[in-house]
């Protein structure tokens, strides 16, 4: 029988809790020896009982997890975008937040890629089904269609020059894990200069 948690302040935090320790533990020991032995560990819990109280499978806990890196990653971007004027701009924060999380988050983003290459929830869609779902294109693409509205940016196909942009900043988890001393400043910069020229007139 399912236990019925409580639905409080404590609760909430205890659950933020064992998902940061999940998130720690994954990118330390990878995702396959991220035991609730070792999360409970980090957590601090006197008994891996207390992460089964609060998630009913491992599935939920890893959902969980790469639930909270995706949406603190969009809210550090939404934010940088949202202050940007023009649509130019607006692609440049776009870029260059994204390089700035990344750059500022490795274990996360360690964590983030362990759980893609790895996760296969029961019965649900894993981690790299998600990435061939066309609506992560959405926000870039909508910058771009602005730019050519405005008379900012060139006319392109935006789903493809969308792809390009997404995909190359995709790829930066990977690079620091075979170069872990890339300068992300330089990228950021080489990124940002070279996806402005591709959509100006």
């Amino acid at each position: 029988m399912q236990v019925r948690r409580e639905d409080s302040v404590t609760s909430t935090a205890r659950r933020a809790q064992i998902v940061a320790a999940a998130i720690a533990t994954i990118a330390e020991s990878g995702y396959r020896q991220a035991s609730y032995s070792k999360i409970a560990e980090r957590a601090g819990l006197s008994s891996t009982r207390l992460i089964s109280y609060h998630f009913d499978s491992k599935d939920e806990l890893i959902s969980k997890a790469i639930g909270t890196i995706y949406s603190d990653l969009a809210a550090f971007v939404t934010a940088r975008v949202s202050a940007a004027t023009t649509p130019g701009a607006a692609l440049d924060a776009y870029i260059r937040s994204l390089v700035e999380y990344i750059a500022g988050h490795r274990a996360e983003m360690r964590a983030a890629t362990e759980i893609f290459l790895n996760f296969r929830p029961e019965g649900g869609s894993t981690a790299q089904d998600a990435a061939t779902d066309l609506s992560v294109l959405g926000h870039v693409e909508r910058i771009l269609v602005m730019g050519q509205v405005s008379g900012e940016f060139a006319t392109f196909n935006t789903r493809v020059m969308a792809m390009a942009i997404q995909r190359a900043l995709d790829g930066l988890p990977f690079l620091l894990e075979a170069e872990p001393d890339a300068d992300l400043t330089e990228y950021a910069d080489e990124l940002a200069g070279m996806f402005a020229r591709a959509t100006r007139p």
